[in-house]
């Protein structure tokens, strides 16, 4: 598919060739893409077959979709644009981690919630900051990219997290190719400090349902950040799912996603 501001962006469709109906497109966070990223094909085929229309995309910059020049967040969400295009116009988004964020900004922008984006369901949102903290912290990943500092953009990025996803990550012989990829995360990083100055000015309010859930294992903050945003939309729910890790058991997903969008 092809963006309104001229990015192709490589996708996966379930059922294969199918479009319409109830239909759910998936938006990753920082880093996975659909070659990374095996528990997101899974879910989205086993949503399809509980008969939901499903949709995968490579984020810009990442996997089959390159991209040059400044990847922000206004073009993030023209590739958003473009997968509910495809689906057939109007879809709900699953967002995970900071693509949660995107998934917000998304729904919460002018034609867009209830015409083009029909629900939104959250996978530990990384909302648990201020928004003078976080706006911060995306200022000063942003600054590392644009000095050409992708090392240190990406170790900003991830100083939060636990200190061995980094160690990990500098340990790997795709140290270079991670750090590189930083340039995608710019979106990640201008949404999450969007997303969390609406939420602290409690102007967070897509007029759609919100499901935002968290894995029975996990960080501290994930299932406080979701009790919050379900409790400053105008209808939002906050659950408990199997998961652990940052990650989601696709099973258990699929069925939970079929069933709140189809009911």
């Amino acid at each position: 598919m092809t963006t309104a501001t001229g990015d192709r962006v490589a996708y996966d469709l379930y059922p294969s060739g199918t479009a319409g109906g109830t239909a759910l497109v998936f938006v990753a966070g920082a880093g996975p893409f659909r070659a990374t990223d095996p528990v997101t094909t899974e879910t989205a085929e086993r949503a399809a077959a509980l008969g939901v229309t499903t949709l995968v995309f490579d984020r810009l910059g990442r996997g089959e979709s390159p991209a040059t020049g400044r990847l922000d967040l206004d073009r993030e969400l023209a590739a958003v644009d473009a997968a509910i295009d495809v689906v057939g116009g109007k879809a709900a988004l699953c967002g995970h981690s900071s693509g949660c964020a995107i998934s917000l900004r998304a729904a919460t922008r002018p034609g867009a919630a209830g015409e083009r984006v029909s629900a939104l369901a959250l996978w530990e949102a990384p909302l648990e900051s201020t928004a003078e903290e976080t706006q911060d912290w995306a200022d000063e990943i942003e600054r590392r990219i644009d000095a050409c500092d992708l090392a240190g953009a990406t170790e900003h990025f991830m100083k939060d997290m636990p200190p061995e996803w980094l160690a990990g990550a500098k340990a790997s012989p795709d140290w270079g190719r991670i750090a590189a990829s930083v340039v995608s995360q710019r979106a990640d990083a201008q949404a999450l400090a969007w997303a969390q100055r609406a939420l602290d000015d409690a102007a967070l309010a897509p007029p759609v349902p919100v499901l935002a859930t968290y894995g029975a294992e996990t960080f501290p903050g994930m299932p406080e950040a979701a009790e919050r945003i379900a409790s400053v939309v105008p209808d939002g729910t906050a659950e408990q799912l199997p998961g652990a890790g940052h990650t989601w058991e696709p099973e258990s997903m699929a069925r939970r996603l079929a069933t709140f969008l189809t009911t």
